[in-house]
């Protein structure tokens, strides 16, 4: 079974994006970290096959984290989606300048949520 990372500050918002997950019937695991920080340790601990990635965290962005996860080696492909309030065209520019396989502005909405998860192999 897929193990998801769900990185995000908000309780709330991690349990929207797995609860979005069982809407839509896609059988995986749940990692969960509220901020970039813990998310890295997590990282290297299990395997992961897909990262949802706030922007906004205490101790360590998304952005930063994205930056790092993607100056290792071993993490080169792992697909990182971004999903986040942060919906100027700048920030979604680079946020895929830095590495993320796809951009989600929050809130989650299913169709497009699935539409942007079938474009990824995870």
């Amino acid at each position: 079974m897929k193990t998801i990372m769900v990185v995000d500050d908000s309780r709330i918002m991690r349990n929207i994006v797995k609860n979005t997950f069982s809407e839509l019937r896609i059988p995986c695991e749940f990692v969960e970290a509220a901020n970039g920080k813990d998310a890295l340790s997590l990282l290297e601990s299990r395997t992961i096959s897909l990262v949802l990635l706030d922007w906004n965290m205490p101790q360590l962005s998304g952005l930063d984290f994205l930056k790092k996860v993607r100056s290792m080696e071993s993490y080169k492909k792992l697909p990182i989606i971004m999903v986040t309030s942060e919906a100027a065209k700048y920030n979604v520019i680079e946020a895929l300048k830095s590495g993320a396989t796809d951009y989600i502005i929050k809130p989650l909405h299913e169709k497009s949520f699935l539409d942007k998860l079938s474009r990824i192999s995870f």
